[in-house]
């Protein structure tokens, strides 16, 4: 145990959510403030160390273990969780800003955990307590989506479970550390399974962009952060310098960007590119020199911050407008011009431009991979960048925002202006001070960003983009459609399985119905004979004995009846001479 006052900010939002169906009106929403600023100040004055370890039944669990790697996101985290507190303060349902707590809270336990058994516990609550964000929009399509997240995240756990339960049995103890990737085996690579499913790692990513556009507005902001951050996190603690992550990662950046190119739904656009993004994240860590390394966690602070405006201009639109289907909108930049400032803000960020935060972080994993010796995955990372471009940073601008159509609405609630106007605040510092950020990242390496090839590199990929968006407009022009993704699997998957389910339980019904038929009945009618003749003839006897022994007693009794006292004393005389005698005798 390390000296020092140490208060997890995990548990602060845990317990602290517990008051907020007892608060009402600015109270309510001035203590929400207040519990998302205290995580914040917590995580500031953190010292290095290990704190609040348990034994418990033979086990050693750690609750919060602070380092470089776990600072670094603690910060990002905190920061996003009041944002995304601010963002939603106008939303009533106690319920929702409960659910909404317990997510942060249990991310935030997931970055402490120095155990697999307190990782699996917080892992488990991410999971149940995020599923609410989706199904508070209450509607049928949410209510599946949610089921759907549910049902994945649940076989994730599994993995994670069975992983690490199997990895105990042969090292002997649950410490969440580092595996070195010659030594790891099955039970490694099911815990592997577990974290990439929640970083949606391609093909295990259709979840994501199921999900996430059906949550709440306030919800989706929350989701675009934690979830698969918080995965990123456990990757790069324990499986840095994996090949099957590089190669994955890499994949991932142009997966995403491709479908994020064909979409209508502006928040779909933005969840294909939470899959693209983290692809830069995880392939740093799969390369795992201390660059690319540095580089995921970078990217990971500045995507929480940019990804999670972009989803408040988005949902922002949604809120006023009813639906962000592109298809649907045009025109916006009349009735919320200072929600569409924020969402370009969002939208250069994430693609990279000078002077925003994505250049500085985005860049970093880049180089890393041209300097780690994998020029490939360095070039189709840089391909990613164009199409990330194309479609947050022009489509969905000019088609939402630009353009003719769409009605008049009113500007975004003001909680909701001033959540944008911060984020876009710290995507601005961090483009122009990014020393800053680099203070916060685990590793000691000298880079720097602006260097003059670095940003004519990057601009001339922008400028391409633009030049492709010019050309192929007309292509891109948004269309009411619904694209294929893997998720048509297990949603085809889970289609057929109930059906042949039921036919399966009927199937049974009947078969159990006929032995019922032949067995049990026979069984009832021979037990009710049995049960008549006892009745009948054990039963009725005892009864009828009993009343025949009354009986006969009453008689012999009415005998002695002679209506004289003295008869009766004298009787009772002799019987107590018997009675004296016999003592007497004894």
């Amino acid at each position: 145990m390390v000296d020092g006052e140490f208060i997890h900010p995990g548990f602060v939002f845990l317990f602290g959510s517990l008051l907020i169906p007892l608060l009402k009106g600015w109270l309510k929403r001035a203590y929400l403030l207040a519990i998302s600023a205290l995580s914040i100040a917590l995580v500031a004055t953190m010292q290095e160390g290990t704190y609040w370890q348990i034994d418990w039944l033979g086990v050693r669990m750690v609750l919060g273990r602070v380092d470089k790697l776990s600072l670094c996101f603690l910060w990002v985290f905190t920061i996003m969780a009041f944002l995304g507190t601010l963002y939603g303060l106008h939303r009533s349902e106690d319920g929702h800003h409960v659910a909404g707590f317990w997510y942060i809270g249990s991310s935030l336990g997931a970055v402490l955990a120095g155990d697999y058994l307190s990782l699996f516990t917080f892992w488990e609550l991410m999971a149940c307590s995020s599923v609410f964000l989706i199904w508070y929009r209450r509607r049928p399509e949410s209510i599946r989506a949610g089921f759907r997240y549910l049902m994945v995240h649940v076989f994730g756990g599994l993995c994670l479970f069975f992983g690490m339960v199997f990895r105990y049995w042969q090292v002997g103890d649950f410490t969440f550390g580092p595996i070195p990737p010659g030594s790891a085996g099955v039970s490694d690579y099911l815990i592997l399974s577990g974290f990439a499913l929640n970083a949606a790692v391609v093909p295990l990513h259709a979840w994501l962009p199921d999900a996430y556009p059906e949550a709440t507005v306030e919800g989706a902001v929350l989701l675009s952060a934690f979830t698969t951050k918080t995965a990123v996190y456990t990757l790069a603690r324990a499986f840095s310098g994996y090949e099957v992550l590089a190669l994955l990662g890499t994949l991932m950046t142009v997966y995403g960007v491709f479908y994020a190119l064909i979409e209508n739904d502006m928040r779909r656009v933005l969840a294909y590119h939470i899959v693209s993004q983290v692809g830069y994240m995880v392939a740093g860590v799969g390369i795992g020199t201390a660059m690319t390394i540095n580089g995921a966690c970078s990217h990971a602070f500045a995507h929480i911050i940019y990804k999670g405006l972009l989803f408040m201009g988005a949902g922002a639109v949604l809120y006023r407008m009813g639906t962000c289907k592109l298809s649907e909108l045009g025109g916006l930049w009349r009735w919320m011009p200072w929600t569409m400032l924020f969402y370009i803000i969002g939208a250069v960020s994430i693609s990279g431009f000078p002077l925003f935060s994505g250049f500085v972080s985005k860049n970093m994993t880049v180089s890393g991979a041209f300097d780690a010796g994998r020029p490939l995955l360095g070039i189709f990372m840089e391909l990613a960048a164009i199409g990330t471009f194309l479609s947050v940073g022009l489509k969905v601008t000019a088609f939402a925002f630009f353009g003719e159509g769409g009605k008049e609405v009113k500007e975004a609630p003001w909680n909701m202006l001033l959540a944008m106007a911060l984020a876009s605040g710290i995507c601005l510092f961090i483009g122009i001070y990014p020393h800053a950020l680099y203070r916060l990242l685990p590793f000691e390496v000298e880079y720097h960003p602006y260097e003059v090839s670095k940003v004519l590199e990057v601009l001339q990929l922008l400028g391409f983009s633009g030049l492709v968006f010019f050309i192929l407009k007309e292509k891109l022009r948004p269309e009411p459609k619904i694209n294929l993704d893997l998720d048509f699997s297990y949603r085809m998957f889970t289609k057929y399985f109930m059906a042949f389910d039921r036919r399966v339980i009927a199937l049974l019904d009947y078969l159990l119905g006929e032995v019922w038929k032949v067995v049990g009945m026979r069984g009832l009618y021979g037990g009710a004979e049995a049960s008549d003749s006892f009745d009948r003839k054990a039963i009725d006897g005892v009864v009828d004995g009993m009343a025949y022994g009354v009986r006969t007693i009453g008689d012999r009794s009415r005998r002695l009846q002679w209506g004289s006292l003295q008869g009766y004393i004298a009787l009772s005389t002799a019987i107590a001479l018997l009675a004296l005698i016999l003592f007497a005798l004894e």
